[in-house]
């Protein structure tokens, strides 16, 4: 049987390797860091979010007093329900005729995320756009072509707004400190990546104890580099 060939690791030696260069990975870690920094800065459009939320409760209470105990088990069934009818292609073409946009329902569709708190009735309807002011004026659209369509839909009295949308103050994205960050990690990660490549594919004899692997002999004694002892 032939013997397989076996690559030993020196973890040591590896991270010698690495120490030594050190101001090359702190290099490309700055200068990836930077271009990270200057493209979220200067280049990526910035995005602002508004959200509005509406308390959804299935309240078809009749002459029934007060909120039963079955109303609030059928309001938490009902509310991905909700979440498909906001989503749903009359609403979208609704919503950009009303406010007369200049895009399609898939385009708002993409800007639009619903989000529904675990355990509770409440949705929240967030818009993304360039402008704060637009993104929360076609949240608020949203939510009143929303609520209507809900009520028309599955009959419920009542969709109340619990939160309107407010022009946000700063950008949702992108986000600099993340993305600057991520940048420097993915900079110094590459070229400690490369520089651990090159030092296992070098099969150059630098060591001493590179003679005993491959010659499988003992070393008598090294020769000192007489430059370090200057």
């Amino acid at each position: 049987m032939k013997e397989k060939d076996k690559i030993e690791i020196d973890v040591l030696q590896m991270l010698k390797v690495l120490w030594k260069r050190k101001l090359i990975i702190a290099l490309a870690a700055i200068i990836s860091g930077a271009i990270a920094f200057g493209y979220s800065s200067f280049v990526i459009k910035p995005e602002f979010t508004s959200t509005t939320r509406i308390y959804v409760v299935n309240r078809n209470q009749g002459d029934k007093p007060g909120l039963t105990n079955q109303d609030l088990q059928a309001g938490s069934y009902l509310v991905k329900d909700y979440r498909e009818i906001i989503l749903s292609q009359d609403v979208l073409e609704k919503v950009v005729a009303n406010q007369k946009l200049n895009i399609d329902a898939k385009t708002l569709a993409r800007k639009v995320q619903v989000t529904v708190p675990a355990d509770t009735r409440i949705v929240s309807i967030s818009v993304r756009d360039g402008l704060p002011e637009e993104a929360s004026r076609i949240a608020n659209a949203l939510r009143e072509v929303a609520s209507q369509k809900i009520i028309s839909v599955t009959r419920v009295s009542d969709v109340t707004t619990l939160e309107e949308a407010r022009p946000a103050q700063s950008p949702s994205s992108p986000n600099i400190r993340r993305n600057t960050i991520l940048g420097f990690g993915a900079g110094a990660g590459l070229v400690i990546v490369v520089v651990l490549i090159i030092e296992l594919l070098d099969d150059r004899v630098k060591r001493p104890e590179d003679i005993e692997e491959v010659m499988h002999l003992s070393l008598l004694g090294v020769i000192p580099n007489l430059d370090k002892i200057k």
